[in-house]
């Protein structure tokens, strides 16, 4: 689902059951050293945004950010919101599941309704 786009960026939601957001480059660039500068600029920007907003909003023990690309090779990164509490603490969400977890979350639409206010004000 995409959350926010203009002509250089998108963010989107990753369903899971911790609050996952991805931006992507709308320019399908390999790796962060092809990308221009200013936009390198305006994604850190984004970055700190998202990982802010997460933590005020869901006050989460960990923020994890993580750019892979090994099989979608589209330079994006990962913004995800951890708890202790979560099915793969302290493992990556990648990895092997620890436990079922039943997280009660503020709702995800009262996060994303306080992000774009917060995204729109910033640009």
């Amino acid at each position: 689902m995409i959350l926010y786009e203009e002509n250089e960026i998108r963010i989107e939601a990753h369903e899971s059951e911790i609050p996952w957001l991805k931006i992507f480059t709308q320019h399908p660039y390999k790796e962060m050293s092809e990308v221009p500068w200013e936009l390198q600029m305006q994604i850190l920007k984004l970055l700190n945004t998202i990982e802010k907003e997460m933590l005020t909003f869901y006050k989460p023990a960990k923020i994890n950010i993580a750019s892979f690309g090994n099989y979608l090779p589209h330079l994006h990164w990962h913004i995800m919101a951890r708890f202790e509490e979560d099915s793969y603490f302290p493992e990556p969400m990648w990895g092997q599941k620890q436990r079922e977890s039943k997280l009660c979350l503020p709702l995800f639409e009262d996060f994303k309704k306080s992000l774009l206010q917060n995204l729109t004000s910033k640009s």
